[in-house]
């Protein structure tokens, strides 16, 4: 599965199949929490709210994947990430794109 944040596909044809998605809440434990607020006392990286995030942005990524693989996709493209908090220590990543087929393989 190709994967692009461009609407297009060099020296492909593509055939628009819709509009695919996928989304997850994360969080961390209490003491992840605790631990990390203290890191804001000293300053630098958020380590545990980092590796959450890159969790969050992959498993909403392959959701999305698995979304576009039972329309046939063959790419999706112009996809966009967007994340917010829901709650304090807690976070929806949301990953969205355009599911195509290629006219031309």
């Amino acid at each position: 599965m190709l994967l692009v944040n461009t609407d297009y596909v060099s020296g492909k044809e593509l055939e628009t199949l819709g509009l695919v998605k996928g989304s997850t809440i994360q969080s961390k434990n209490i003491g992840k929490d605790l631990t990390q607020s203290f890191k804001t006392l000293v300053g630098g990286e958020l380590k545990a709210y980092t590796q959450m995030m890159n969790e969050a942005r992959d498993l909403a990524t392959s959701r999305m994947v698995a979304e576009a693989e039972s329309l046939g996709a063959d790419a999706v493209v112009n996809i966009r990430y967007s994340s917010a908090a829901v709650m304090q220590g807690a976070a929806e990543v949301m990953a969205c794109g355009t599911a195509v087929k290629f006219i031309n393989k």
